[in-house]
């Protein structure tokens, strides 16, 4: 007499064993779309940010070039700091948590004129700006690399940090940042960095 196998319940232990795995997957795919919408709204707004920088609002009755923000970046509508912040408005979960950092010919040092280094190759003036305001000028840090042919060009340069939450906190559903060191610390924020340079003639 032959014994008759029973697979009932067979898909169900098989569904159990295996949506741990499908659900850490959906979600680690949540966080990573979510990251590369955050570095292309960075990358957009540090590039938009640096045009500005060099040139202003390109009109005649816009000679000067726009300052890196001020006392009151968030109101000063004619900064690139404000300029930056309105890119990341919407684009980003809070845009007022990031930093800008304007590298540009319209920074002045403690003596009130434009500072530049290495035989004019760049602008020393480097200044950090926050929604709260602005550093003075020549405390920014990266500074721009010198470039190749000065005095008759100049490199301007926007940096844009911004620290965030993931979407869905916890390691395993960062799985594809851990291979990175230094971007998501163990607080569980990540920072991401993104710059543009461009070079204008002085």
């Amino acid at each position: 007499m032959r014994l008759s196998k029973s697979n009932q319940g067979q898909s169900l232990v098989e569904t159990a064993l295996m949506l741990p795995l499908l659900v850490m997957l959906v979600l680690n795919v949540v966080n990573l779309g979510y990251f590369f919408a955050v570095v292309v709204n960075l990358s957009g707004g540090s590039r938009t940010s640096t045009i500005y920088a060099i040139e202003g609002g390109a009109t005649p009755a816009a000679g000067a070039i726009p300052s890196s923000g001020g006392s009151s970046p968030t109101t000063n509508t004619g900064s690139v700091t404000y300029l930056a912040f309105q890119d990341l408005t919407g684009a980003v979960w809070n845009p007022t948590a990031a930093s800008v950092q304007v590298c540009s010919q319209a920074n002045i040092n403690s003596s009130g004129s434009g500072v530049n280094t290495a035989g004019g190759a760049l602008r020393a003036n480097c200044e950090t700006c926050t929604s709260s305001g602005c550093g003075s000028a020549g405390n920014g840090s990266p500074v721009p690399s010198a470039d190749p042919e000065a005095p008759l060009f100049v490199t301007n340069r926007v940096d844009i940090q911004y620290t965030f939450p993931p979407l869905i906190r916890g390691a395993i559903f960062n799985i594809p940042l851990q291979a990175f060191t230094g971007i998501c610390g163990s607080s569980g924020n990540c920072t991401f960095t993104r710059h543009v340079e461009m070079r204008a003639m002085n």
